[in-house]
């Protein structure tokens, strides 16, 4: 089964629900593909209050489906499925869904970026309830708490470094001695008087999914064997994210950690290709900065159609 589109947008977090709102008021007809994550990550977060617009804040789930309503509104399509592999050497571009193949005449990558997840066995329970992989939309919430995050990189010492505006204590906690953070971010860190180092150190579990929040950490000391529990209100995860782009396999330009580069703002190296969102942009990372992004892409998709006469 094939089938010939303007533009598909792939991905539906804040950088796909714009773009498709901006390319259905320009009469594209925009097809979204839903992808393994609908939502993006705030279909993960729970009370946002940083978004414009809500002076009392919003729920995440909430403010992404009003996006989709709105995009729908005015005539974008979502379909539920997620890109399997791609061919960007020709246009109309040719995407794969599974069994059903859509050939498109431009195509905007808005897939996000997953957070990296340490697999403990309460973790996903308590994601939105004290464990968060996003230091700016959540530590405002643990202000006068102690709180822990875990890593040993540049993300780990930024996070760190930017809860202690908020938090009382923070506890960083990493399963080795030395650290991979560069000396100016360690440096930074070491020289916080509120971020005290827990090394050669494994979360094992979080409690206390009964409790609807996090109330203490179960820890193990990997040289010496100890296992204890860690009173603490939150857990932030500090080991980075996985941009959701492999599905373009060599065909786009990626940094050394995979995230697509851009030019222009948004303009891959592939005429009538656009990023925008988390898989782009490592710096932000933030529902405002991806839904900007989003418009931005829509609005090149629209101009270049226009210039090849679709």
């Amino acid at each position: 089964m094939s089938e010939t589109r303007n533009v598909v947008i792939i991905g539906s977090g804040c950088a796909g629900h714009t773009a498709a709102l901006y390319a259905a008021r320009a009469n594209l007809a925009p097809l979204v593909v839903e992808g393994h994550e609908p939502g993006g990550q705030l279909s993960l977060t729970t009370l946002v209050e940083n978004f414009p617009g809500f002076p009392e804040g919003i729920m995440g789930p909430q403010l992404v489906e009003n996006m989709r309503k709105q995009a729908e509104r005015f005539g974008a399509e979502y379909r539920m499925a997620h890109l399997t592999s791609a061919d960007l050497s020709k246009r109309p571009f040719l995407l794969h869904l599974g069994v059903h193949q859509i050939h498109t005449q431009s195509l905007i990558i808005a897939s996000g970026a997953s957070a990296r997840w340490l697999g403990l066995p309460n973790e996903q329970k308590l994601i939105g309830h004290g464990v968060s992989s996003c230091a700016t939309c959540d530590g405002f919430f643990f202000s006068g708490k102690e709180i822990v995050v875990v890593g040993g990189g540049d993300s780990a010492m930024e996070e760190a470094t930017f809860l202690t505006r908020f938090a009382t204590k923070v506890t960083l906690i990493h399963r080795r001695e030395n650290f991979r953070a560069s000396k100016i971010m360690l440096d930074r860190a070491k020289n916080n008087s509120k971020i005290h180092f827990l090394t050669d150190t494994v979360v094992e579990d979080v409690h206390d999914p009964a409790q609807h929040e996090v109330t203490a950490l179960k820890l193990r000391n990997i040289k010496t064997g100890k296992v204890w529990d860690f009173p603490t209100s939150a857990l932030f995860l500090g080991i980075g994210h996985e941009p959701n782009a492999k599905m373009f396999g060599g065909q786009l330009d990626t940094d050394a950690d995979g995230y697509l580069k851009t030019h222009n703002y948004v303009h891959t190296r592939v005429h009538g290709v656009y990023a925008c969102g988390d898989v782009q942009d490592r710096r932000y990372r933030q529902a405002i900065t991806a839904a900007g992004s989003g418009c931005m892409a829509a609005i090149e998709v629209e101009k270049f159609l226009e210039e090849h006469g679709k």
